[in-house]
């Protein structure tokens, strides 16, 4: 685009609080945000100022593959953002840029491939039957939520890291501590103090491992001089904590299910379409309030005719990128025949989320054994009662009653 059509005209500041919307209702500010254009500028509660807001999913491909857009200098800028409180640590991997960034990701790369994945397969399974099995023996009703996906969750994210079992239950506290802002910024503090100096242990004693698990990738990271000790602790913290919020997405997905029963039907008849079915809730679920993390432009570009200057604060919404109807035709319908389907659940660019492949798998193997092994699961209140969590980032369900054939 020539600079000669770059508008100078500013949009209007839109100010977007951070709603607790029930059930998968999506964002009815987001949607006039996106209808008002594919540039537009908004202002969240705290933080300060404004920022630019890319909704189109070419704009948000394009942004975060862009090394003109910077998550580094976010550092040292107080941005509009949606957290009552943001306390970066210098060096910590979602603020860094490349190459820094992509020598850090590269250290544990392997843990999450295919293949890396697939190591777990197994041992993932065996867990999760057994909390299936626990769930059929107390009988209806339940709590899903507390009963199966968070404790599996939990499994899952400690297997791929190499966190030992016996350490699980204090990983899970540690993590709910500081996810979670009823407990205050201390509080929330100390826990990552304490899971980092667990981290730091685990990893030094792993320098000159083999193994394929997260800590013992960083271990040997560590010990050939490839990534500092605390550039891997502070990975092995966001990865460990970034596992955590697949509970609330797998909560939404089990919540669509079992309020659309004929999808939960067709899933039954047709176990083939499973994979790209989950594609599809992935895409549907809207899985966090409002945005993530900022950028900030570090010189001059343009996008769809407007100027973002150098020093702009912007965020793209990849909620937003998924109803694009360019990309997705009949974005508000959930089409389990959806092919391909681009969607960027998972981000896209260098920050891209690298569970990708693991929350795939966990998604199948939970939709394998609730489908096909509880006769007759369904919700034991109505879907308006199900109780979604309240002042969080990431949306889901706080509890999931369940019912289910009884014999």
């Amino acid at each position: 685009m020539s600079e000669e059509t770059l508008t100078e005209i500013l949009p209007p500041i839109r100010h977007w609080p951070s709603l607790d919307l029930p059930g998968v209702d999506f964002d009815p500010l987001l949607t006039e945000l996106m209808r008002e254009g594919p540039v537009t500028r908004i202002q969240l509660p705290n933080g300060e100022g404004w920022a630019w807001l890319v909704t189109r999913h070419e704009d948000v491909r394009m942004v975060t593959d862009d090394p003109r857009f910077s998550r580094e200098a976010v550092m040292d800028r107080e941005v509009t953002r949606l957290a009552p409180r943001f306390v970066p640590a210098r060096g910590e991997a979602g603020f860094l840029d490349p190459p820094d960034h992509t020598r850090l990701r590269r250290s544990v790369a392997a843990a999450f491939t295919a293949t890396g994945v697939e190591r777990i397969r197994e041992k993932s399974r065996r867990m999760l039957d057994e909390l299936v099995d626990e769930l059929l023996q107390d009988g209806p009703p339940a709590d899903l939520t507390a009963s199966v996906l968070s404790p599996f969750s939990i499994a899952v994210i400690c297997e791929l890291m190499g966190v030992p079992a016996a350490d699980w239950h204090g990983m899970h506290t540690w993590t709910q501590l500081i996810l979670s802002a009823s407990h205050g910024a201390q509080v929330g503090e100390k826990a990552k103090n304490e899971m980092g100096a667990y981290f730091a242990r685990l990893i030094g004693e792993r320098e000159g491992s083999t193994d394929q698990d997260v800590i013992s990738l960083l271990g040997a990271a560590v010990g050939r001089g490839e990534v500092t000790l605390e550039e891997a602790v502070g990975l092995a913290v966001l990865l460990q904590i970034g596992g955590q919020p697949v509970t609330h997405h797998s909560g939404q997905m089990f919540y669509i299910l079992l309020t659309r029963p004929g999808l939960a039907e067709r899933l039954r008849a047709e176990p083939e379409i499973r994979p790209k079915a989950i594609d599809e809730l992935l895409r549907y679920i809207p899985h966090r309030n409002a945005v993530g993390l900022s950028r900030i432009a570090l010189e001059d570009v343009g996008i769809r005719g407007v100027r973002i200057r150098a020093g702009d604060a912007l965020y793209v919404s990849y909620l937003a990128a998924n109803r694009d109807p360019d990309v997705f035709p009949f974005p508000e319908t959930i089409d389990f025949d959806r092919d391909p389907s681009p969607h960027v659940s998972f981000g896209s660019g260098p920050h891209a989320c690298p569970g990708g492949t693991l929350v795939r798998l966990e998604s199948e193997l939970l939709i394998d054994a609730l489908l096909d092994g509880i006769p007759g699961l369904g919700l034991a209140v109505p879907p308006e009662e199900v109780p979604f969590r309240r002042g969080a980032s990431i949306r889901g369900p706080e509890t999931l009653p369940v019912t289910w054939s009884h014999q």
